[in-house]
């Protein structure tokens, strides 16, 4: 079931998303060559704190930390670690919280750094890809027409999209319905109506899209070794068409 936000449970969401917003800023900031992904989790479990919001991944479905932090090949629920992070790696974040009962859902992906050009291309076309989503994120259309425009923007440059991880509807719950695949032909599933939200997130491989989970049970790498990027935004449906939640 699709659940349609009322305008009082949407000004909700646009807090918790400006937080998550904010707390992603904060780790961009701090991201630099030395610096380890346990530190940037203990930063944004404080700053959860400090805002009298609930860290949302923390403890769901056992998952043990703040953030997810998946570097390089790591696509996406990486476990944070003490292994400093080094001059041209990349660094996915995805960081959610619970605010006054309502999710907030983001990722970035940053750059450790300076960093190729290869990286850099699969960083600024994984983002373009997320944008092109949201574009399409437009009332009366179809679902579909956001995993479309995420798969054209991606495959049009020669990467690969990840199928076995989706977006998702977000609100009260972290995974609501529906699912929001990144590809797929355009024009079919749930008509996009004012009040739905979702969290649209691309994630783009420079080789193979396939990916294979570790045994931890959670870190998802690609099967050929490839770097991966992810960008995610929670995305309100509106009669004026989409709104980033989790933006500033």
């Amino acid at each position: 079931m699709i659940v349609v936000k009322t305008s009082a449970e949407l000004e909700r969401m646009r807090n918790s998303g400006r937080m998550v917003a904010e707390v992603l800023e904060l780790l961009g900031e701090r991201i630099a060559p030395g610096v380890t992904t346990l530190e940037l989790d203990r930063i944004a479990e404080e700053q959860c704190l400090k805002r009298r919001a609930i860290p949302a991944f923390k403890g769901y479905g056992g998952f043990p930390f703040t953030i997810c932090a998946s570097p390089n090949d790591q696509v996406v629920h990486g476990f944070p670690n003490s292994i400093p992070l080094v001059t041209g790696d990349i660094i996915s974040i995805d960081f959610g919280l619970i605010y006054e009962g309502f999710y907030g859902d983001s990722a970035y992906t940053f750059a450790v750094g300076k960093i190729n050009g290869e990286r850099q291309n699969l960083l600024d076309v994984t983002k373009q890809s997320l944008k092109d989503g949201i574009a399409a994120a437009l009332p009366g259309g179809r679902l579909s027409d956001i995993s479309h425009a995420v798969q054209s923007c991606a495959e049009a440059k020669g990467y690969g999209i990840v199928r076995e991880f989706v977006g998702h509807g977000i609100g009260r719950a972290l995974h609501e319905d529906p699912q929001v695949p990144n590809y797929g032909p355009a024009g079919r599933g749930p008509q996009l109506k004012p009040g739905m939200t979702l969290a649209i997130e691309p994630m783009v491989n420079f080789g193979s899209p396939s990916v294979k989970v570790l045994e931890d049970g959670w870190t998802a790498v690609t099967i050929d070794g490839g770097i991966s990027a992810h960008f995610e935004h929670t995305v309100a449906i509106t009669d004026n068409g989409p709104e980033i939640l989790t933006k500033l």
